[in-house]
């Protein structure tokens, strides 16, 4: 069957579904039909607010459970020529400062002629009552703002791009927005976060850009780099690399090769580094790695700076050197009340007298007490020490364990907008002692900024449980640090003391690291409800979470932290998110809410940061940082959170793509955070991500209570199925020093001094 094309016009009433990865719109629109008759358009609508007047481009078709519809291929934007059409219009949230109170004041004032008062003399906007000389600059500002970016979204259109993007766009470039745009559509993808390889490359092509573009192929080999960060990896192997690029790009193998050597041959232009290091599958064997510069420079910069720690004839805790440790221990005991068992003793001693030590151990082995003894012997001393962990949460944690201020590893070192820190080896931390804990997150780059910072002498105690997942970020420097041969003293804490042995928790915890199904019966604080359909596993999850935890355990909705093994999928986190908005924070008449893509937000949702952002707060927002909506003004366009840190940070409507729920979280997300209850979907939908590492994490994420929801087969999978293949880092060698890793051949951006682009 061949469709007619067709227009339609209308003025879009509401967005019911959008989905950010392909722009895929549902929406309703008012054809002006009267009697409230509104019209299901679906299709490209990605960018379109509610409010505006469309002119849009499609045919028209019917759903067998929804009707006819209109399907939209393209639109373009078109100003309102009714008063009732402008009301709405202004009211929308489309110009900032102006919500539907003060559109209702304009247009009574203005009529028909408000958007050209707006546009052609924005000074009269003072004659209306209540609208001062600073809003009405706002207002005026805003709307020359809006039809800049108007013109950037209008070229964007064809590729799909969203209105968010296309802000960004602008506020990145200003007005060489399209020339940049249209010259090298792949600065896009480093400069304006939200824009990967392959919207930037979905512009080049609308550009003109060749397929076999030299510089097309450079971003896809840099993209193909990024992307393996992202999974966690340093470096891609050559062979690898190459593979992923041609497969990614459709292009020659022979180009992709020549372009890489480009890229490798400037090392400052290129971004990339090539290497011979030890395969990380078999160290007896070689391969040629290749880097992304700031991750290169880091994985040396943290070598050498922990070798200058643990070598370096400097003491800052002298007195511990020639201590009488029975008589210290002692003294520690009469403080506490409790007596240290024989490796919880060893761990402090190390600490204590080791310029950089380890401390690791699962749940109820007494980690947390040992770090506790290590403070209060240091402090007994009068030394100076810090404290630190990578998310807000775990420092709040360590305050309370210590009683001493803990903050944040990116407060601690005052991040900065680019992500240099304040504190780094030419002006570190006033430390004797920095204790970390929750070094399992610590990522390749972090991890660097904060060993900069610590004092030649001072005393490092990185504290993590080595067997949960390891960090986000790229990298693996807790395992690295505690691998066979390496030159950074560890304790591992094996005993679970008895009082531990009493929780469920704890006793499943250990039971599933070492490969064996946890109990789920007779327990009073972990529970099994079992649910083969995911379907009805995801739905089963959202009432334990929402109604049936809160009522038997006297817990806000807020404190129940639903874990899933990953983001799609019915019992996914995206899911599971939707659902579980609707049961703790649903819709009230006069509760303003914002639709942003496809989230909604109400006051008193739970949400996270998404992305590293500098530029808010006192010292940034960071990737993980989770908080509470406080205020939700649609006049001003913002929103507030007030975080777990207690600071209360702003949104702009237009910044709502750096938030995301947190209602359910990816147990990737939840690490270095503690609940009092957790609930965790374990289905068949989520097999390829079952493993026995992500498990642990997620069930160790609880103080009080775990409960998992799903099947007994997918359970069993997650116990069995140890994690496959490490990551590719090279800092154990790095190291331990075995073999110097050597240069790739003659390829030019090795460093020969070993010294160069160390950070």
């Amino acid at each position: 069957m061949t469709y007619q094309p067709a227009v339609l016009e209308g003025v879009l009433e509401r967005i019911t579904y959008a989905n950010e990865d392909n722009g895929y719109t549902v929406a309703r629109v008012d054809t002006g039909r009267g009697a409230g008759d509104l019209l299901t358009v679906v299709g490209a609508l990605l960018g379109a607010q509610a409010g505006e007047s469309l002119r849009m481009e499609g045919r028209w078709g019917s759903h067998p459970q929804y009707g006819r519809q209109f399907h939209v291929d393209n639109y373009v934007t078109v100003l309102p020529a009714t008063v009732q059409g402008i009301r709405r219009y202004l009211g929308s949230g489309l110009v900032k400062g102006v919500g539907p109170r003060i559109a209702d004041r304009i247009v009574s004032h203005f009529g028909v002629r408000t958007l050209q008062v707006i546009e052609e003399d924005p000074k009269k906007l003072i004659e209306v009552p209540g609208l001062g000389p600073k809003r009405t600059e706002l207002i005026a500002a805003a709307w020359e703002e809006q039809k800049a970016i108007k013109e950037v979204m209008v070229f964007l259109q064809g590729v799909g791009v969203s209105t968010s993007i296309a802000v960004r766009i602008y506020k990145r470039y200003g007005d060489a927005s399209i020339s940049v745009v249209r010259g090298n559509p792949y600065r896009l993808a480093a400069d304006v976060w939200g824009i990967g390889f392959l919207t930037a490359d979905r512009i080049a092509q609308s550009v003109g850009i060749p397929h076999d573009s030299p510089e097309r192929v450079k971003a896809g080999l840099r993209h193909a780099l990024s992307q393996s960060s992202d999974q966690g990896h340093c470096f891609l192997p050559e062979e690898r690399l190459i593979s992923e690029a041609v497969k990614l790009l459709q292009v020659d193998t022979g180009l992709v090769i020549d372009c890489l050597g480009e890229l490798a041959a400037d090392e400052e232009e290129g971004g990339v580094v090539r290497e011979a290091v030890p395969d990380p599958e078999d160290p007896e064997r070689d391969l040629t790695a290749v880097y992304l510069v700031p991750f290169h420079r880091a994985e040396r910069a943290l070598a050498a700076q922990l070798h200058r720690l643990l070598h370096t004839p400097e003491d800052l805790l002298p007195a511990f050197q020639d201590v009488d440790w029975e008589a210290a221990l002692g003294w520690l005991a009469s403080r506490t009340g409790a007596v240290l068992a024989p490796e919880q003793k060893e761990a402090v001693r190390l600490a204590l007298t080791s310029k950089v030590a380890v401390l690791t151990g699962g749940p109820g082995c007494g980690k947390s007490f040992t770090v506790r003894s290590v403070v209060e012997l240091a402090r007994a001393k009068k030394a100076r020490v810090v404290l630190a962990a990578p998310t807000g949460r775990a420092a709040k944690r360590l305050a309370e364990l210590t009683g001493a201020e803990a903050s944040t590893v990116h407060r601690l070192l005052e991040l900065k907008p680019g992500g240099d820190a304040a504190y780094d080896r030419e002006r570190p931390l006033q430390a004797d002692l920095v204790v970390v804990d929750e070094a399992s997150m610590l990522d390749l780059l972090l991890a660097n900024k904060l060993i900069k910072a610590v004092p030649p002498g001072a005393h490092l105690l990185l504290v993590g449980d080595v067997d949960q997942l390891p960090s986000v970020g790229a990298g693996e420097v807790l395992r690295d640090l505690l691998a066979d041969g390496g030159p950074v003293p560890a304790v591992r804490l094996k005993r679970i003391f008895r009082q531990a042995q009493q929780s469920g928790v704890v006793t499943n915890a250990h039971r599933i690291n070492a490969g064996a199904p946890p109990l789920t019966q007779g327990m009073s604080d972990f529970f099994l409800f079992v649910e083969e359909d995911t379907e009805a596993a995801g739905a089963l999850t959202v009432d334990v979470a929402a109604r049936r935890v809160p009522a038997k355990f006297g817990l806000d909705p807020r404190d129940v932290q639903v874990l899933a093994p990953m983001h799609r999928g019915p019992a996914g986190a995206g899911a599971l998110n939707g659902l579980l908005q609707q049961a703790i924070t649903p819709a009230r008449p006069g509760l303003p809410e914002k639709r942003f893509g496809g989230r909604l937000f109400r006051v008193g949702d739970k949400v996270t940061q998404i992305r590293n952002n500098y530029e808010k707060g006192a010292n940034g927002v960071f990737n993980g940082t989770v908080g509470v909506v406080t205020a939700l003004d649609t006049d001003e366009q913002r929103l507030r959170v007030r975080t777990d840190e207690d600071e209360e940070i702003g949104y702009d409507f237009d910044e709502l793509d750096e938030l995301s729920h947190a209602y359910a979280v990816t147990i990737h997300r939840s690490q270095g955070s503690e609940y009092p209850a957790v609930v965790i979907p374990v289905t068949t939908g989520a097999w390829m991500m079952l493993q026995r590492n992500l498990l642990y994490t997620a069930v160790t994420r609880a103080r009080r209570l775990v409960v998992l929801v799903g099947s007994r087969r997918a359970l069993g999978q997650a116990v069995r199925t140890v994690s496959a293949g490490r990551r590719c880092t090279a800092l154990d060698h790095r190291l331990a020093g075995r073999r110097p890793p050597r240069e790739a051949g003659r390829v030019p951006g090795g460093d020969h001094d070993g010294q160069k682009g160390a950070g």
